[in-house]
């Protein structure tokens, strides 16, 4: 068994520790707030208050460590880039007087795509953001890629949009039902649900995964046909589109899983919908 760190334990960071507390894993999970310990004690054998660009929280975390797991998220604009890049510079400047540390996973987004008019892209794609938050998560990348060795791996994954249990397509899309929405709803939608994303960061750290990989799903549908069938399904009014009006998405691109499926994972939730009939 191994002893895993989770930073940042989230809506998915919390489903992680579950499952490998449940293999047998010694579990340290990680929070920036002191109120979250209670809770984090009752899913980790270890609960820490850690900043991420404290060096000394670092260092005590990261002793004895197998792995590290990032699934930080930011609670606002302000700290985006402290929150992301900030941490990940810290991370690469301790990890090297950690040895123990075996492989560094990370889910950042898709979003460092950019805009590709609806094109497919896969990891062989050059990143180009169009955002401010999408250079942050693209420098994130570029400095945890930099700490990658033969002795230390790194696993980044590019993650669609979120949904499972709690968090619901019906509960995200349902809220713009009989509304008008900005343009053509002919974007492209990537999502990944909440047990692809545990089941592919499990299987990473068991095959010691290196690289850049897209953590979507199978079938990218467009944001209209999703909001469509949310609102069909549940007997919603429909959303009417204005393709007059500019559209509210900054980045447009249908993203590959290729690359993991041929690494050897099996999406449990290959479409979108398989499970939200």
């Amino acid at each position: 068994m191994a002893n895993l760190a989770i930073v940042g334990c989230g809506y998915v960071g919390l489903a992680v520790a579950q499952m490998w507390r449940q293999q047998g894993h010694t579990v340290t999970a990680t929070t920036t707030t002191a109120a979250r310990i209670p809770e984090l004690e009752t899913i980790a054998d270890r609960a820490m208050v850690l900043q991420g660009e404290d060096e000394v929280g670092w260092r005590s975390l990261l002793k004895d460590q197998t792995a590290v797991l990032l699934c930080m998220g930011a609670r606002n604009a302000d700290v985006y880039a402290s929150t992301y890049l900030g941490t990940a510079q810290t991370l690469v400047k301790v990890l090297p007087e950690f040895p123990t540390v075996q492989q560094v996973i990370y889910t950042g987004s898709y979003a460092v795509y950019g805009d590709r008019q609806g094109a497919w892209v896969d990891e062989t794609a050059p990143v180009a953001p169009v955002t401010r938050n999408g250079e942050i998560l693209a420098a994130t990348e570029q400095v945890l890629l930099s700490a990658a060795s033969t002795a230390q791996k790194v696993c980044l994954f590019r993650l669609g949009g979120i949904f499972g249990e709690g968090r619901e397509l019906a509960k995200i899309y349902g809220r713009v039902a009989g509304t008008t929405r900005p343009g053509s709803g002919q974007e492209a939608a990537n999502w990944v649900h909440l047990e692809d994303i545990v089941g592919a960061i499990d299987f990473a750290q068991r095959d010691g995964l290196q690289g850049v990989y897209n953590l979507v799903c199978t079938v990218p549908l467009t944001v209209g046909e999703v909001i469509d069938r949310v609102c069909t399904t549940h007997n919603l009014p429909p959303v009417t589109w204005d393709p007059s009006l500019p559209s509210a998405r900054s980045y447009n691109a249908r993203v590959s899983n290729q690359k993991l499926r041929a690494a050897g994972y099996e999406f449990v939730h290959p479409e979108i919908f398989a499970s939200n009939r």
